[in-house]
Formats: C-alpha cells, sequence, structure tokens
C-alpha cells in the first residue's frame, strides 16, 4: 500500500498525526510503516492510495520492438495469457463511443489484444487501425512488464528499470532482442561519437556491439527448458534421447579437480550405474571435474576409485549443487 497523507505535527508533545481514513486504516495495523517526502512528480495527486507505480519502460520506444516480439510475448504467457490478464480488469479500451456494453470480451490485434464491451467488439471486429495497434501495443508491454516484475519477486508498486528488464530478458535466453541503445545504458557504455576523420590508432576492429555484450554475458547461465509432455514420454518403449550440452562440459573442465583441487583435465561422464555401455553414455549434465591423473585411475579401477574417494553418485551431487547453487544451472 502506498499513500498521500497530510502530516499534522504536535511540536510541544513531539507527535506526527495523520488521518488515512477508514478504508486504509486496516494497513495500519499490520506493524511499521514506511515514510518518505512527497516527490514532486506526486505533487498534483490528491490524499489517498495511490495506484500502482506507473511503468516508464512501457512508454520508451527504443523498447518497442522487445514488446512486440512474438518470443518475448510468448515467454511471458502467450496470447492467451494476456487475453487473461486482461479478463481481470473490467471497463471497454476503446475511447470513441458514448455507451458501452456491460459484458467485456477481447479482441485479438497485432502485437497483442484489446478488451472490448460486447458493442465495441461487434463494431470493431475484423477492423485494423493504428490506433486499435496502440493499443494492443501498450497491453502487451504492460502484461510482459507485470510478468518480468511478479517473476523478478516485486510487488505492483515497483517501477520496473532497465537493468531489470535485461536481467528477466537475458535468464529467458532473450537477450538478443534487447536493442543496442537499451543495452548500451545498461553497460553504461557512451554513446559513439562518429567522427569524419580517424587516426590508425583509433580504429579497434571486431568490437562487439553492446547487445552482442549482453548476449555473451547471457550465455554463462545455462537454462533446463522442461517439456513434460515429449513424443517419447507417450510411447511404451521410448528411444533414448542423449542430453548434449558442449558449453557446460567446457565449463565443467575449468573446474577444479573433485579429487586433489587441482586444475581439471576433463569432464567425467558418470560410469556404471546404468551408464557407461554401449549407448548409454551418460548425458552432459551427469559430469564431474577430474585431473587427467584422477580421471585414469578412475577408468583403470572403479571400485578403488570410489572407495578412496567416494561414490561417483556422491560427488556428482555435491558438484550439481554447487553448480546451481552459483548460478550455472537455471
Amino acid at each position: 500500500m502506498r499513500a498521500l497523507l497530510n502530516p499534522v505535527v504536535v511540536p510541544d508533545l513531539g507527535l506526527v498525526i495523520f488521518r488515512p481514513g477508514a478504508s486504509l486504516l486496516a494497513h495500519f495495523r499490520r506493524g511499521r510503516m514506511l515514510l518518505e517526502n512527497e516527490p514532486d512528480r506526486l505533487v498534483d495527486m490528491p490524499n489517498g492510495e495511490l495506484p500502482p507505480a506507473d511503468q516508464p519502460l512501457a512508454e520508451d520506444p527504443a523498447l518497442s520492438g522487445v514488446f512486440e516480439n512474438e518470443a518475448v510475448l510468448r515467454r511471458a504467457g502467450g496470447i492467451n495469457g494476456l487475453e487473461s490478464w486482461l479478463s481481470d480488469e473490467s471497463g471497454c479500451q476503446w475511447p470513441h463511443e458514448d455507451w458501452h456494453d456491460e459484458n467485456m470480451t477481447t479482441m485479438r490485434h497485432q502485437p497483442g489484444a484489446i478488451r472490448l464491451c460486447w458493442h465495441c467488439d461487434n463494431k470493431l471486429r475484423d477492423h485494423s487501425t493504428e490506433q486499435l495497434a496502440g493499443i494492443a501495443r501498450a497491453n502487451a508491454a504492460a502484461y510482459i512488464i507485470a510478468t518480468a516484475r511478479r517473476e523478478l519477486g516485486f510487488d505492483n508498486y515497483h517501477p520496473l528499470t532497465l537493468p531489470e528488464l535485461c536481467w528477466w530478458l537475458a535468464r529467458n535466453g532473450l537477450a538478443n532482442t534487447l536493442p543496442d541503445d537499451a543495452a548500451r545504458q545498461v553497460l553504461r557504455i557512451p554513446k559513439e561519437e562518429i567522427k569524419h576523420v580517424y587516426r590508425e590508432s583509433d580504429l579497434v576492429p571486431g568490437m562487439p556491439t553492446p547487445r552482442e555484450i549482453v548476449q555473451e554475458a547471457a550465455k554463462q547461465v545455462l537454462a533446463l527448458r522442461i517439456d513434460p509432455e515429449t513424443p517419447e514420454s507417450f510411447m511404451l518403449r521410448p528411444k533414448r534421447r542423449r542430453w548434449e550440452n558442449e558449453k557446460y562440459t567446457r565449463w565443467v573442465k575449468g573446474q577444479q579437480c573433485m579429487c586433489c583441487n587441482n586444475p581439471a583435465d576433463d569432464p567425467h561422464h558418470l560410469i556404471g550405474h546404468g551408464n557407461g555401455g554401449m549407448g548409454t553414455k551418460a548425458h552432459d549434465l551427469f559430469v564431474i571435474p577430474l585431473c587427467r591423473a584422477h580421471h585414469d585411475a578412475l577408468h583403470a579401477d572403479t571400485v578403488a576409485f570410489e572407495e578412496k574417494y567416494g561414490s561417483q553418485l556422491v560427488l556428482l551431487f555435491r558438484f550439481l549443487e554447487r553448480a546451481l547453487a552459483i548460478g550455472v544451472l537455471a
């Protein structure tokens, strides 16, 4: 809850009194309240509870490509999720009618959807105008921001910032949708000055763009997709598919050996326990970092190795726990 209230100062008693009104009184029974000075942007607002925070990112023309991107909308919940979100509110969004029906529906219009009453829906169905597109665009932007804000753990009063939106896109494999200008702001890279004449020493070949820098940083986190309805899951005897990820095994190879803490040389794939035979090599997820000496020792005598250093399953569990804890697996 946020509210604008006029304080009554009683200096002789050292007290400050607020009169929130009956509708807001319950919020003051929950414990301590955060107080702050009134910002300039709220000077013209009346006293009482404030609406959820405005989202400046939704109105930023540099981010229009992000909010109109089908992959971004699909990650936020898709067109069906957008329509359900619109249905939670009331009121027709078409402002050019004097009368509106009390029943509401949604009409799909690129790049999203619009909430309309039945009267306006009958008039506008199958129409396509720039004004309708503007409403649909604003709805898609608000829905995507609301989803990102919720998944990042913020409440409805939090105005999402550009770095927060960038992080949400990166963690969902959508960093490539971020425009260069926005990526430049996130990385605090000054705008490149275009000169008519360059010295040879000023020429830097092959410099990555700001968006490419963000994309490369996002690749440090490996996202595991969950698909509970794969075609194989409906088969009585499904064919085995081995999960491969060179990026992850390359990272594993760069860690310390699980046995001696020296730099690892190899990502060891689990053997035994149903893995390691003909056509049953373990998935790339089931690997631990080992130096060359301990890797050779494990393959030479698995029983002796596990008696000295512990079960491969225990070592694998410890390594996976660390990879998850530091965000490499997400």
